[in-house]
């Protein structure tokens, strides 16, 4: 019964990207892509919070600032045709995706699919914590350099010929940007980080997952104006070399071993 009632929050909040497809006419392509999104979210509608609200508010961040923003920043560095209408897009996106968390939580809480526990994560102290999402921007940044380098240099220079130009311009500038986009999305799978009711390494499985597929699987499903398919598989595949890095680095760096405690507060019945 539970796998039916995952399969239909998948199906369903599946549906809601196909609103992209008014104006592309990628259907398919924007339903798998919305498919895809709700099954990474299937841990927090199954081990998360048991309130529709407080699923919308582990939900949301990661969407508006791991599916929006960051995507964002960097398609403005690296492919400059989208800053003809880089404000309205985001704008969009945004509405778009607030819709999308909306229904995702609340489709986790009428298919009744948050499952009873009274185990809860157990964190890092706060100063500690601190210190661990500032290591996380760091730990992004030699990701991105690693794989994003060893990707360009062999597979996407074609592609972007004055990368290395725009790189140089921006100078400090752009290893700041990209600290600055590790530790933003290590802050946007904190709350997922928190409450989700399983082992450490189960988690740092979960949030890897979930931040490549709402940071690159999902978008770069769906065909676009600015790159062919070729080039969007190389980019998914990169980006799950670096965000899935990410996600495994930061539920292990901000949850002690061995990663559940007996709950102890009402903040486990969120």
């Amino acid at each position: 019964m539970t796998k039916l009632r995952v399969a239909i929050y998948c199906l369903v909040g599946g549906l809601v990207l196909t609103v992209l497809a008014l104006g592309t006419g990628h259907f398919w392509w924007s339903w798998l892509s919305g498919i895809a999104l709700a099954a990474a979210f299937v841990p927090v509608a199954l081990f998360g919070p048991r309130r529709i609200l407080s699923q919308f508010g582990v939900v949301v961040p990661v969407l508006l600032i791991v599916t929006i923003f960051c995507t964002w920043t960097e398609g403005l560095i690296f492919v400059p045709a989208i800053q003809q209408h880089m404000f309205r897009d985001l704008v969009g996106g945004l509405v778009v995706y607030v819709i999308v968390a909306a229904v995702l939580a609340a489709l986790a809480g009428l298919l009744k699919l948050p499952r009873e526990g009274e185990a809860r994560p157990a964190l890092r102290s706060a100063p500690m914590m601190v210190l661990m999402i500032a290591a996380c921007g760091v730990a992004y940044l030699i990701y991105y350099y690693v794989f994003g380098g060893i990707t360009f240099y062999f597979f996407t220079r074609a592609y972007y010929p004055e990368a290395t130009q725009e790189t140089l311009r921006l100078g400090l500038w752009f290893p700041t940007i990209q600290f600055g986009r590790g530790v933003l999305t290590t802050l946007a799978v904190l709350p997922v980080i928190r409450v989700l009711r399983v082992s450490r390494a189960q988690a740092a499985i979960a949030v890897g997952a979930l931040i490549w597929v709402a940071g690159g699987l999902s978008p770069l499903l769906v065909p676009n104006a600015f790159m062919g398919s070729t080039q969007r598989f190389i980019h998914i595949i990169e980006i799950f070399t670096q965000n899935a890095s990410l996600g495994v680095t930061a539920a292990l760096l901000l949850r002690r071993g061995p990663g559940l405690k007996r709950a102890e507060s009402p903040a486990v019945s969120l």
